[in-house]
């Protein structure tokens, strides 16, 4: 119970050892190295102004390590969690390109942070009462198809700042995108220079250095060469502009110091409007927060809980509703970045934060400069790893209704595009809609000899021999109230196709629940079977179902003398039952061995 209320004491006291200790330290340092400029780019695209993305950077990261299971798991902002937080905020407050300073902070951040504590409070609850099964309803590849769409949608809306030009934010994404195309003639030169160059840095550090982060590179290069052409507005002690420069977008002034810790302010009557969205985006953000924990625990031997991760993201989240963050997630390049860098314990994470903080502290006029075109490169290289139509087509070569799942999720996102909660909604729904088709109607095998006496499929096997005396039939599925009706049907549909059978065998292996109208349907089978002279016999019945069975007195009434633990079994009692050897003619084994 300690170690649940307090997970990181099973690696606090291996951080202590001066191995650990140092290797956690150059994790942390080389994780936050990349984590500043991200987590500023990303705070661009959550809509809030650059500096939230430090906020975010600092208490949520060192809550979600302590409290987690992953020793790895690097938390903070990331781009999938940061652009649904601006799909859900600007349909209630407005774009927020077009607001003051003022008004961001007094009309969209309070959102963005009671967003944040809706997430978290959702994740926590699950996390408390051990529903991090939940999740499960969103399937893999309804996760790839959303992923690849929202990496297109953040890629492009990203555009308008490579190229300096103003973007829209309407009803319709597409609409928005093609805005911005049509002003390319409008583009700011310089701007554009500065997106581009950055691409190109991120590019060749990335070939040619890799173990130098390119992101770090690419903007400590770009604030240089702003601060030495003028690119940015110069101003007065006093914050007023004594020289515009060149009119390109900078990040400016960043508040230097803490952020301010209170409580989130809460507008109950948006309430209703937000919910949902929380929901999305803190099942959205579990998954690929669990998911890069478990990929990165397959390596490290480490054992990962999905409720105490959920803990520690609830954690995270709602005590970074209290200091101006908004909401965070597990991010997968960070993550890589933190395991490969030697990371050891949740003491990596921890010195990213400390390291974070040092920069709100002390560092935060050398950011003054970043022009914004750089962010927006580090945002769109970023999700071109996002982008991965392969898995798409596996789904569909793996299962076609997995495909047909994927591809329309992809559709849906980028149809209800800003409304990006709509079109993971669709996918799920499309997903478990097609489960339950694909339960109503399971496999049904009728079953013949095959050469090495097992019993198979007579549809893939066409000449198997078969006994008329004797029908045999496997189910493959739950016996549950959606396919009742389907199981009755096709077990009358064997025994009519075959008059002269006095016993139907019900092959049960794959046959994983019995509820009350599969118990019903079974009993009223037999009752009906038994009345025309023919006996049903089960074999292969799990422990479940059969406690079903006793419990509803359906046991009893079916006869333990026709309930066997293999096919086998329950082909040698028949066989006994009509007085015939099981080697003879009406069971051609000898036929079969000769075959053999």
């Amino acid at each position: 119970m300690l170690y649940r209320i307090f997970p990181f004491l099973s690696w606090i006291q291996e951080a202590k050892d001066p191995n650990v200790l140092r290797a956690d330290f150059i994790a942390g340092l080389t994780v936050a190295l990349v984590l500043i400029p991200q987590s500023m780019a990303y705070a661009q695209l959550a809509g809030l102004p650059a500096y939230f993305g430090l906020y975010i950077a600092l208490f949520p990261v060192i809550v979600a390590a302590l409290w987690g299971s992953s020793r790895q798991l690097a938390t903070g902002p990331v781009a999938v969690v940061s652009l649904l937080t601006a799909s859900a905020l600007i349909p209630l407050v407005g774009n927020p390109d077009s607001m003051t300073t003022d008004e961001l902070l007094s009309k969209y951040v309070p959102l963005a942070l009671m967003l944040a504590f809706l997430v978290g409070a959702f994740q926590l609850l699950l996390g408390l009462f051990r529903l991090g099964v939940v999740v499960n309803f969103l399937s893999h590849p309804v996760i790839v198809g959303f992923t690849n769409a929202a990496a297109l949608i953040i890629g492009l809306s990203q555009l308008s700042k490579i190229f300096g030009v103003e973007m829209t934010r309407s009803e319709s994404f597409v609409s928005d995108i093609w805005g911005v195309l049509l002003q390319v003639g409008n583009t700011d030169i310089p701007t554009f220079l500065f997106g581009v160059s950055a691409f190109v840095i991120m590019w060749g550090f990335r070939k040619y250095l890799p173990k130098i982060p390119g992101v770090l590179a690419a903007v400590v290069i770009s604030i240089i060469v702003s601060k030495l052409i003028g690119f940015g507005p110069t101003l007065d002690d006093a914050g007023k502009v004594i020289d515009p420069g060149m009119g390109g977008g900078i990040v400016g002034v960043i508040p230097q110091g803490l952020p301010t810790i209170s409580l989130p302010h809460f507008e109950f009557d948006l309430f209703g409007s937000l919910i949902f969205s929380a929901i999305a985006i803190a099942l959205v953000g579990f998954m690929e927060a669990i998911s890069i924990a478990k990929a990165m625990a397959a390596k490290t031997k480490d054992r990962i809980d999905p409720n105490q991760e959920l803990i520690g993201q609830g954690l995270g989240n709602i005590v970074g509703s209290m200091s101006q963050a908004y909401p965070a997630s597990g991010s997968f390049s960070r993550s890589a970045v933190n395991l490969n860098a030697g990371a050891k314990s949740g003491m990596s994470s921890v010195f990213t934060a400390v390291i974070v903080l040092i920069t709100l502290l002390f560092l935060t006029p050398l950011l003054y400069d970043l022009p914004k075109a750089v962010l927006a490169a580090v945002i769109m290289m970023a999700v071109i790893g996002l982008i991965n139509f392969k898995a798409m087509k596996h789904a569909w070569d793996v299962n076609k209704h997995d495909g047909i799942a994927s591809g329309v999720t992809f559709v849906a996102t980028l149809l209800f595009a800003p409304h990006l909660d709509k079109g993971i909604m669709v996918g799920a729904g499309l997903a478990i809609l097609l489960y339950l088709y694909r339960t109503l109607s399971p496999r049904v095998a009728v079953l013949g000899r095959y050469k090495d006496g097992t019993l198979r499929d007579t549809d893939v096997y066409k000449e198997l021999p078969t006994d008329e005396n004797i029908v045999a039939v496997r189910f493959d599925g739950s016996l549950y109230f959606a396919n009742v009706s389907y199981f009755e049907e096709a077990m009358l549909k064997a025994v009519a196709d075959n008059p002269k059978a006095k016993y139907l065998l019900v092959v049960g292996d794959a046959i994983n629940q019995l509820d009350a109208s599969g118990e019903e349907v079974l009993h009223h089978l037999v009752e009906r079977l038994n009345a025309n002279q023919i006996t049903v016999v089960f074999s292969g019945l799990k422990r479940q179902v059969l406690d079903v069975m006793r419990k509803s007195g359906l046991y009893d009434h079916v006869g333990e003398q026709n309930i066997f633990a293999t096919e086998d079994m329950a082909l040698d009692a028949i066989y006994s039952w009509m007085g015939m050897d099981a080697d003879g003619a009406v069971c051609p084994l000898k036929y079969i061995r000769k075959m053999a």
